[in-house]
């Protein structure tokens, strides 16, 4: 099983800023990773949704794994 790290960005003016981002340390592949860390982010927003506080979720491979 894999760490990833996934960062979630706002879009503004066409500049994306990070506003937040989930690490997720045992993972089967990139897509369960990248579907942990949306319910993740939504729960730590109080949101039903992730795309109410971020435009766009980008997963990477988290550093030293």
């Amino acid at each position: 099983m894999a760490t990833y790290r996934v960062n979630f960005a706002k879009q503004i003016l066409g500049v994306p800023f990070t506003v937040g981002s989930v690490e997720i340390t045992r993972a089967r592949d990139p897509m369960r990773a990248l579907r942990a860390a949306e319910l993740r982010f939504a729960r730590q927003h109080g949101v039903e949704d992730w795309r109410e506080r971020a435009d766009r979720a980008e997963i990477a491979p988290a550093l030293g794994t």
